[in-house]
């Protein structure tokens, strides 16, 4: 299938009230000022679409961020692919960019947001109908000959350009929940040292890297204009992925919220996309002995009755990372359940609880049959 399609080009022409469309681009040196100057997506304050060539994908299980809602993308330019790792992120070349747009279904003000899990009645496949959606920013990650760097762009309240925001940045918003409770809470747009804080998961070498497009995080069906297709597939088919083996030979992260699949599988794989990218033997969480990898060994390094090494203050008087058994007296529904920042986890991208994920993590522990009798 060609990369590139006439027939799409005019269509996002048309979306665009008639404009035209913007076409993608790889910036090798600088960081540009606004997020229009990569071509990655157009909009009108009306619109955001998705230029030519540049594909939307979702995660089995998505890392939690306050309730926002994300569009995420990958782009590359002609002449390049990705090399399929079955258990690594894939192997992205020089002149990839990843977008990641953060935005929220409008609940009233400008500052009010609404907290749903389904997808925003805004949502379509090749961009956002604005209409109803609040834009709060876009970071994008990209692969230079030096490595990757991490861009955050913040939107105007126009919706019609965001810029870069290198410090960083604050929102303000209220969370208006579905049974009417309201949350004021503090949106934290990352500075460029944050970035680094969550995309360089070996604490050795500090290389950022992108963390969700893994095989078994995107081995997924996408609904696309055209109908649903493996993302995977999609990637293949676009010419930005070479030696994939199939769907059926990679392997499949679960959805944390799909009660027909096992609780230990949601349970570790929600761990794994929210807490191993530091909770890893070589990452920045190394000095904790916390090992929360969707595979690592059940035992001690999951928190089955260990001790804590590094966590200060943040064990909520609580004795063992995971007290089998009992969810309330396991440190690691504590840091899930704090909203206290010298405890709370995870320590960055986060403002409210998770209360959907906290719930599956109680369920896990409370189920769990050891004994730390002597332990410790």
């Amino acid at each position: 299938m060609p990369r590139f399609s006439v027939l799409l080009l005019a269509l996002l022409a048309a979306a665009c009230g008639g404009r035209e469309a913007v076409t993608p681009r790889f910036i090798e040196t600088g960081n540009p000022a606004l997020l229009s100057e990569w071509g990655m997506m157009a909009s009108d304050g009306r619109r955001l679409v998705l230029s030519e060539g540049v594909l939307p994908y979702d995660l089995n299980t998505p890392l939690f961020s306050d309730y926002a809602h994300k569009q995420r993308t990958i782009w590359m330019p002609e002449g390049v692919s990705a090399g399929y790792r079955e258990n690594e992120v894939l192997d992205f070349p020089v002149g990839t960019v990843i977008t990641k747009t953060f935005y929220y279904p409008s609940a009233g003000a400008r500052s009010e947001v609404a907290r749903t899990l389904e997808r925003a009645d805004g949502w379509q496949p090749d961009g956002l109908d604005l209409g109803e959606i609040r834009l709060v920013e876009t970071r994008l990650l990209v692969r230079r000959e030096t490595g990757w760097i991490a861009l955050p762009y913040v939107w105007n309240a126009e919706q019609t350009e965001a810029e870069l925001r290198r410090a960083g940045e604050i929102e303000h918003l209220i969370l208006a929940g579905p049974d009417g409770r309201r949350e004021d809470f503090t949106y934290a747009v990352p500075n460029a040292n944050q970035c680094a804080g969550c995309h360089a998961i070996n604490n050795t070498t500090r290389r950022i890297q992108p963390i969700g497009p893994a095989p078994r995080h995107i081995n997924r069906d996408y609904a696309y204009a055209e109908g649903p297709q493996n993302q995977l597939a999609r990637l293949a088919e676009a010419g930005y992925l070479d030696g994939w083996p199939g769907a059926a030979d990679t392997p499949q992260a679960s959805d944390y919220l799909d009660a027909d699949q096992p609780l230990d599988t949601r349970a570790r794989d929600y761990l794994d996309i929210n807490c191993a990218h530091c909770h890893n033997p070589a990452g920045p969480a190394d000095t904790s002995g916390l090992h929360l990898q969707h595979d690592a060994p059940t035992g001690p390094n999951l928190g089955l009755c260990k001790l804590p090494i590094a966590a200060g203050g943040g064990t909520g008087g609580r004795r063992f990372g995971i007290m089998p058994g009992q969810a309330e007296e396991s440190i690691l529904l504590y840091r899930m359940e704090t909203n206290d920042p010298g405890a709370m986890m995870p320590e960055l991208g986060r403002a409210v609880r998770h209360e959907e994920g906290i719930a599956l993590i109680r369920e896990w522990i409370s189920q769990m049959d050891a004994d730390c009798a002597g332990q410790g």
